[in-house]
């Protein structure tokens, strides 16, 4: 069998994260077994589906790494196509055109609920006689059309990740809509199980692997498959994410947009990384620090769990460190300078941008805190009330001043490290204090505070950029 995979996002929000593991499985097994990966725009919800959402969700795939192998299938316009094969099925007595009002399926809900059952539809209008649909069209009543599905049936499959699986017919809500209200001479707009069911054939899709949200779905689906005499797909129902109170991933939960993590500074790499550890468990020997190409080599549902994935802010956090640590300062000031000039700070050399990146890169744990941690390099800090104290010590002024008067004989393009520890050690014998007395009170004048990456580095840095002098003298 060639592997055909695909995944069908609708447009009516940016990339979800559940969304976004679900292309990521999809893709590793495609790639595992040399097959394709396809994508399809659901976006027959004409109301809410948005052409920036589809935008956004073609971005946030591709800086994943995630790439689709044909064009993009756009669902709206196979519409004829979809409405053709709901009168397939109308015609040969598999579906039927329902007039039921939603006061009358609203009063018989109602009813289900006082006897304690479960809400479900009663065929009522399974069987109408052609004089029984007339009298309703000439009320002015316009039908949906329902698939009909036996209290008796059984429905099985072999799913990849959790084995056998059965439903009974009269779990699944009764007879199945899949055309809105439309004039009985009519088909209204095919609705989600059909649609699914049409285009996963005629993108002769040979797996769907999606969330175990969609289980009783696949029932429903199946039935429409053996209906319509079409070849059955393997399923595979992927592990729901869940927050840490043990309940599903929402929005209310913050961020769980594709977009707001890379906003927030999250790389493509460890976001990869840690959705495919979310329902797949790292084979033995294997590293939890990877990128998604060299999974692929050796992706499998039988890693996949059956129990939900809870997401894990310390360890999406360890990892994305991870990838910043291992990159070059090359690269992280490609990264960092795009927000350097959004704030208005521009490197006074390449060099020192690497040299800053270096110093400060160690402990980025996101992308963003590079901003946060470059800010005292561009922009003159407040002393922090540890610094107004550190400055408060009478020896700190005068230790101040004779750094101040020894730097106006050194040339600022030319300061070193070398120099920078000679005049603390000069400062330290000349003032007749200690050196941490020296170094604290350099600090707190820098920095306005005593927190910070190595002194040294971060003075030789700011000598270059001309501003140790100014903010000393500031302070004196």
């Amino acid at each position: 069998m060639k592997v055909r995979v695909r995944l069908a996002p609708s447009p009516t929000g940016t990339l979800h994260l559940g969304t976004a593991r679900t292309a990521l499985f999809n893709w590793l097994f495609a790639k595992k077994e040399g097959g394709t990966f396809l994508l399809r725009i659901e976006d027959t919800d004409f109301e809410r589906s948005r052409e920036e959402y589809i935008n956004n969700i073609y971005d946030g795939l591709q800086w994943l790494g995630i790439n689709w192998d044909e064009s993009p299938t756009i669902q709206s316009e196979r519409v004829n196509e979809h409405k053709q094969i709901i009168k397939t099925l109308v015609d040969r007595g598999f579906a039927y055109k329902c007039y039921a009002s939603e006061a009358e399926l609203d009063e018989m809900r109602e009813t289900q609920k006082r006897n304690g059952l479960a809400p479900k539809y009663d065929n009522r209008h399974r069987n109408l006689t052609p004089e029984q649909e007339s009298e309703f069209i000439k009320l002015g009543r316009d039908p949906v059309i329902r698939f009909k599905i036996s209290d008796e049936k059984l429905i099985s499959w072999n799913d990849l990740i959790r084995g056998k699986m059965t439903w009974s017919g009269k779990d699944l809500g009764g007879d199945m809509v899949i055309a809105r209200r439309a004039p009985a001479n009519s088909i209204g707009d095919p609705l989600y199980n059909l649609v699914v069911v049409a285009d996963d054939s005629a993108m002769k899709i040979s797996h769907v692997i999606r969330g175990e949200d969609h289980l009783a779905n696949t029932a429903k689906q199946i039935l429409l498959y053996e209906a319509l005499n079409l070849n059955i797909p393997v399923f595979a129902h992927t592990p729901l994410i869940l927050n840490s109170e043990g309940k599903k991933l929402s929005k209310r939960d913050g961020v769980t947009s594709i977009s707001e993590f890379k906003k927030m500074g999250y790389t493509s790499e460890a976001m990869a990384n840690y959705m495919t550890l979310l329902g797949w468990s790292v084979p033995e020997g294997i590293n939890e620090r990877f990128n998604i190409s060299e999974v692929s080599e050796i992706f499998s549902f039988k890693k996949v769990n059956k129990a939900s994935a809870k997401f894990d802010w310390d360890k999406l956090n360890w990892l994305n460190s991870q990838v910043i640590h291992e990159m070059s300062a090359e690269t992280l000031l490609e990264n960092l300078e795009p927000l350097f000039k959004e704030n208005g700070w521009h490197l006074p050399s390449h060099e020192w941008g690497l040299n800053l990146v270096g110093l400060i890169g160690p402990s980025m744990v996101l992308i963003n805190d590079g901003v946060d941690q470059a800010k005292p390099f561009f922009e003159e800090p407040e002393l922090s009330d540890d610094g107004k104290k550190q400055l408060e010590i009478k020896e700190a002024a005068v230790i101040l001043k004779f750094i101040l008067e020894k730097l106006g004989d050194t040339d600022a393009a030319s300061f070193s490290k070398e120099k920078a520890l000679d005049l603390i050690n000069q400062a330290k014998k000349s003032c007749e204090v200690k050196k941490g007395l020296v170094m604290k009170s350099l600090r707190a004048a820098l920095f306005g505070t005593l927190n910070g990456p190595d002194l040294i580095q971060s003075w030789v840095l700011l000598s270059r950029f001309s501003k140790d002098r100014a903010r000393i003298s500031r302070l004196i």
